[in-house]
C-alpha cells in the first residue's frame, strides 16, 4: 500500500497559515497598526485605496529595523517579542506570534521601507507571494512604511469573497478606531482614496472618543474608575438616556488590547437594569488592567478572544463599578471633554427626605352612581358614549377595500394608545396605528426617491447635527436621495445644518431620523438596488406614530383613509399584519354560545 502522507509544499503551507490571520483588508490594517504601536510610534498614518483591494499602507515614526531584522521579519515565527515559553504568560505587546508579515506577504505584494534612528540609510524590501523579489538600500525617514498591494492576487477565490467597498472599508475603520481608542497618546491619520477621514492628535481618552464618534458623544459620557488587587477598571460609559437600538459603540480593552467579552457585556447590561428601554443598548469604553500572568491572549490567531484567570470576580467588580458610576453621574451635567476626568466628582442630593403621606377616604363607595371626589374622570361607560357621539359627528365616508362597507357615521376610537378601532357596517377593524403609518410613509418616501426632487418644509429653527467621519462618508452616499426626499442641508466642517425636511417628519424627530439613515447607509453602496428601500424604511420607521401617542378622531380617520387608499394595505414594509377584521357575525356567534 503506497504512503499517503506527505509534507505540504511551502507555498501552500504559507497560504493556509495566512488564512488564519488575513481574512480581509481589515486584517492587514489591524496587524500593521499593532506593529506600529509595538515599535513605540508617536505618529501613525493609515492610507487605504479601494477599501484595501488595491493597497493598504501604514507609515509610522517608530524605532524602525535594521536590514537584517527587516528581512527576518517576513519569516514565519520570527519575532522580537518573545524568546522563551515563560514569555507567553506575560505578554505586554500587541503582536507576538511572528506570523503577521509572513502571512500577509504570502497572499499579497508587499513593499517595506525602514530605518533606525542611528542609521544613515534605510532598507527596502519587496515581497511577492511570500518570496523576496528585491532588496536594496535607499533614503527614507526614521521609522517603517509597509505597503500591502493587490491583496489575495494569487488566491482569486478569496478575493471574490470580499464584500462591497463600503463594507470592507467599514471593517478597516473599525480596526482603526479600536487601536486609536486604545492608544490616545499616539497621533493617527486615516486617508481613503486620498480623502482624509480621521486626523487625531495626541490627547486624552475622552477627547479621543469625542473626535472619533463626534461631538454629540461628549454629553453622553460618564467616567468609570475602580481599582482592586485583581483588576483596575477605567474608561467611560454612556448615560442611560443615550442608549441606542443597535449595538455599536461598545468596547472592552484588556491591557490596551481590544477584546470581545460577551460575559463582561452581560455584567454591564445587568448594571443598567431598569434604566434602559427594551431593545436598547448603552455605549461603553472600558479598560481592564490586569497582571499579564493572569490573562491568556494566546487562544485565537486574531488575539481578540481572551481568557481571564479571575473572570468571576472581575464580573462582579465591573457590574458594581458601572452601577456606582451611573448612580453618581446620572443627573450630572455633561463634563468638558478637555478637562481631566480623574478630577471630576459627583454631587449627592442634599434635599431633606420626607415620609410620604397616604390619604384614605373612608366614605368612598366604588359602586356609587357618581364619584364623590372633585376632579375625577367620568365613568367608563360615559366615556364610551361621549367618544361614540364625537366619532359620529366627525366621521366621513369609508375608504375602498375593507372600508367600502363603512357607513358615513362609522365610529373610530383609540385602544390603549396603540390600536385604532373602526366600526363598519358588517365588522370591526382593529388597526395597528404604528404599522399603518409606517406603511403610508414608506410608500410616500419610496415614491419620492424614484421621482424628481420633492420640496421639503422649511424649518423655523434649523437643525444642527455633529457628524463623525463615518457619518460624513455615509452622507456622501445618501446626498442625492436626501435631496429627493425634501432635505435641504449644508455640511460645514463636521456639522450638518438642515434647513428643510420632509413635511411628514416632525421637527423633533429630524435629528434621530438622520442619524439612523446615516447609520444604516454604512452597509450599502451607491449602486445597491436595496439602498432606496432601506432609506425609505428607516425614515418611515423613525417618523411613524408610535405606541403611546394619543390620536384625535380626525387624525384616526385621516390615517385610516390614507391606509386604504393605497394598493398594499394589509402588511407593513416588514411583512407584519396591519389590521385584523372581526366580522359582526363572528361577534354574534360568541354571544349565542
Amino acid at each position: 500500500m503506497p504512503d499517503r502522507i506527505a509534507l505540504l509544499p511551502d507555498a501552500v503551507a504559507k497560504q493556509i497559515a495566512a488564512g488564519e490571520v488575513v481574512q480581509r483588508p481589515a486584517s492587514v490594517v489591524k496587524e500593521l497598526l499593532e506593529n506600529a504601536i509595538d515599535a513605540e510610534a508617536k505618529g501613525v498614518d493609515l492610507i487605504i485605496k479601494d477599501a484595501g483591494r488595491t493597497s493598504v499602507q501604514v507609515v509610522d515614526d517608530g524605532y524602525g529595523m535594521s536590514p537584517a531584522d527587516a528581512r527576518l521579519s517576513f519569516e514565519r515565527h520570527a519575532t522580537s517579542k518573545i524568546k522563551t515559553t515563560a514569555d507567553l504568560f506575560q505578554i505586554a505587546t500587541q503582536g507576538f506570534r511572528g506570523e503577521a508579515l509572513a502571512s500577509i506577504a504570502a497572499v499579497a505584494q508587499v513593499e517595506m521601507r525602514t530605518r533606525t534612528e542611528g542609521a544613515e540609510t534605510a532598507a527596502f524590501l519587496q515581497m511577492e507571494g511570500g518570496e523576496l523579489t528585491a532588496q536594496k538600500t535607499i533614503q527614507a525617514a526614521k521609522g517603517t512604511s509597509i505597503a500591502v498591494k493587490k491583496l489575495f492576487y494569487n488566491i482569486p477565490a478569496r478575493r471574490n469573497f470580499l464584500k462591497s467597498d463600503p463594507i470592507e472599508l467599514r471593517h478597516s475603520i473599525d480596526e482603526f478606531e479600536r487601536i486609536a481608542l486604545a492608544h490616545p497618546q499616539v497621533r493617527f491619520t486615516l486617508l481613503s482614496n486620498g480623502k482624509e477621514l480621521f486626523r487625531l492628535a495626541s490627547e486624552n481618552l475622552r477627547q479621543r472618543i469625542v473626535h472619533i464618534f463626534g461631538k454629540k458623544m461628549d454629553e453622553k459620557l460618564v467616567p468609570i474608575e475602580e481599582e482592586t488587587e485583581i483588576v483596575k477598571i477605567t474608561g467611560f460609559i454612556g448615560k442611560s438616556d443615550a442608549a441606542r437600538k443597535k449595538r455599536g459603540e461598545q468596547f472592552f480593552f484588556a491591557n490596551r488590547r481590544f477584546i470581545k467579552a460577551p460575559y463582561f457585556n452581560h455584567a454591564v447590561l445587568d448594571a443598567y437594569e431598569g434604566l434602559l428601554t427594551p431593545g436598547s443598548y448603552p455605549s461603553y469604553f472600558i479598560f481592564f488592567e490586569v497582571d499579564p500572568q493572569k490573562i491568556d491572549i494566546n487562544i485565537h490567531p486574531t488575539k481578540t478572544e481572551v481568557k481571564f484567570e479571575d473572570e468571576k470576580p472581575i464580573y462582579s467588580i465591573l457590574r458594581s463599578s458601572v452601577r456606582h458610576a451611573l448612580g453618581m453621574y446620572n443627573v450630572t451635567p455633561s463634563l468638558d471633554f478637555s478637562s481631566n476626568p480623574d478630577l471630576e466628582v459627583g454631587r449627592s442630593d442634599t434635599r431633606t427626605i420626607r415620609q410620604p403621606q397616604i390619604r384614605v377616604d373612608p366614605d368612598f363607595n366604588p359602586f356609587a352612581a357618581s364619584p364623590r371626589h372633585k376632579g375625577s374622570s367620568p365613568s367608563e361607560s360615559q366615556a364610551w358614549r361621549d367618544l361614540y357621539r364625537e366619532s359620529r359627528s366627525a366621521a366621513t365616508e369609508g375608504t375602498r377595500g375593507e372600508m367600502d362597507s363603512a357607513q358615513a357615521d362609522a365610529a373610530y376610537m383609540q385602544v390603549h394608545k396603540q390600536y385604532i378601532l373602526v366600526q363598519t357596517q358588517n365588522a370591526l377593524l382593529l388597526i395597528h396605528q404604528y404599522r399603518a403609518h409606517q406603511r403610508i410613509l414608506y410608500d410616500t418616501f419610496l415614491k419620492s426617491l424614484r421621482a424628481a426632487r420633492t420640496l421639503g418644509q422649511r424649518l423655523l429653527f434649523p437643525v444642527a447635527i455633529a457628524l463623525n467621519p463615518s457619518e460624513v462618508q455615509s452622507l456622501d452616499l445618501l446626498r442625492e436621495d436626501l435631496c429627493k426626499l425634501g432635505f435641504d442641508f449644508e455640511l460645514k466642517e463636521s456639522t450638518l445644518n438642515i434647513g428643510s425636511a420632509p413635511s411628514e417628519i416632525k421637527p423633533e424627530n429630524i435629528k434621530t431620523s438622520l442619524e439612523k439613515l446615516l447609520e444604516q447607509a454604512q452597509n450599502h453602496t451607491a449602486s445597491d438596488p436595496k439602498l432606496k428601500e432601506a432609506t425609505a424604511l428607516t425614515l418611515a420607521s423613525q417618523a411613524a406614530i408610535r405606541k403611546g401617542h394619543t390620536l384625535t378622531v380626525a387624525e384616526m380617520q385621516s390615517l385610516v383613509k390614507a391606509l386604504f387608499a393605497r394598493r398594499e394595505n394589509s402588511f407593513s414594509p416588514q411583512g407584519k399584519r396591519i389590521y385584523h377584521k372581526i366580522a359582526l357575525s363572528e361577534i354574534t356567534r360568541q354571544f349565542d354560545r
